[in-house]
Formats: C-alpha cells, sequence, structure tokens
C-alpha cells in the first residue's frame, strides 16, 4: 500500500470509530436521561438542500432524491456496524410493505461503504430502497438536526418535504405507528 493510501485509510477508520464513539456515548446518555425522544419541529421546517441530493446505490446508480419529491418520506441513516441500527430494519421493511399503498416512502441512507453494504444487503434483503452516503453521510444527518452525530437517525418528511419528527436511536412500533398517524391527519386536514 501507498504511504497516502495507508494514511487515508487511517482516517476513514478513525472517522467511522469517532461516530462509533458518538453514538455509544448519546445511546449512554440517552438511556440515563430518560431514553430517547421524538424531536418535534414546525411544518415550516425543511432541510437544507434537500432535492439536490444525490446519492450512489448498492447497485452502483445515482439515486436521486428529488424523485421522492410530493411523497411522505421516512429517511433513516444507518450502517451495517450499528447493532441498533441492524435491529431495527426489519421493524423499517414491514412499516413499509405493509403502507407502500398509502405513499408512504422509506429510504435508507447507510452511513458505510458498498461492499459491506451489499453483503449484508445479501443476508437481509430490505424491501425499500438503499442508498450508500459513506462517511459524508453523518455529516448530512448533522445538518438535517442529528446534534449527537449518532445512528440510527431518523427522519419524517411530509409530502411536501416538511419536517414531521425526528428521531435519534432505534425506531419501534410505537414510533411507526404515531408517525402514521400524523401523516394521516395532515392529509385530513389538508
Amino acid at each position: 500500500m501507498k504511504p497516502d493510501e495507508t494514511k487515508r485509510n487511517a482516517l476513514i477508520l478513525a472517522t467511522a470509530f469517532a461516530a462509533l464513539g458518538t453514538g455509544i456515548a448519546a445511546y449512554w446518555w440517552h438511556s440515563k436521561n430518560g431514553g430517547y425522544s421524538n424531536f418535534q419541529t414546525s411544518e415550516s421546517d425543511t432541510l437544507p438542500n434537500l432535492w439536490d441530493q444525490v446519492f450512489v446505490t448498492p447497485a452502483g446508480s445515482d439515486l436521486k432524491l428529488a424523485s421522492f419529491r410530493k411523497t411522505p418520506l421516512l429517511i433513516n441513516f444507518w450502517a451495517t456496524w450499528c447493532p441498533p441500527c441492524v435491529e431495527e430494519l426489519p421493524l423499517l421493511d414491514r412499516f413499509f410493505v405493509e403502507n407502500q399503498s398509502n405513499g408512504i416512502q422509506i429510504l435508507g441512507l447507510a452511513v458505510d461503504k458498498a461492499e459491506a453494504v451489499n453483503s449484508f444487503l445479501r443476508k437481509t434483503p430490505l424491501s425499500f430502497p438503499i442508498a450508500i452516503t459513506g462517511a459524508s453521510g453523518i455529516t448530512l444527518s448533522k445538518s438535517w438536526g442529528n446534534l449527537s452525530a449518532g445512528l440510527p437517525f431518523s427522519i419524517l418528511l411530509d409530502a411536501n418535504g416538511h419536517i414531521m419528527q425526528r428521531k435519534m436511536g432505534k425506531l419501534n412500533s410505537s414510533d411507526l405507528t404515531t408517525w402514521l398517524a400524523a401523516l394521516t391527519s395532515q392529509k385530513l386536514t389538508s
């Protein structure tokens, strides 16, 4: 290996360990202080550069976030090396399968390497789209409200791209039921 490549790999590894450490610290702190909570936001809140984002799928094609415009969207930042992330993926998959006919979309953004994601998806196929952000996903999630830079991190957007909910930590059935009810009540009042 060339010295520059070794330095680059060491930097990537250090970044991954820093993100993991931050996630573990955030998990410990939140668990000690009453658990994770949903962060309600006002309907005027939107994500910076939301529809400009383009990601690469595990198959190597481009996935434009703009293709989800006008659709309620749950964005989930996860990684194969994150146990709570891996634990929540089957729940998210069931939720997607049960609710895609209602127009709800899920996008999994893997803060990981393509090889690791492809290996994981061969063992645990998912019905919803997955894209890969690599380490830059942590920076993106922070710009979208993930103040602790931990994983998993989820954001629920309404059909207009407004933030309805955010959650740092593993989603559960209760979260998804509440989020679905919020989307349903918004449809009824629109």
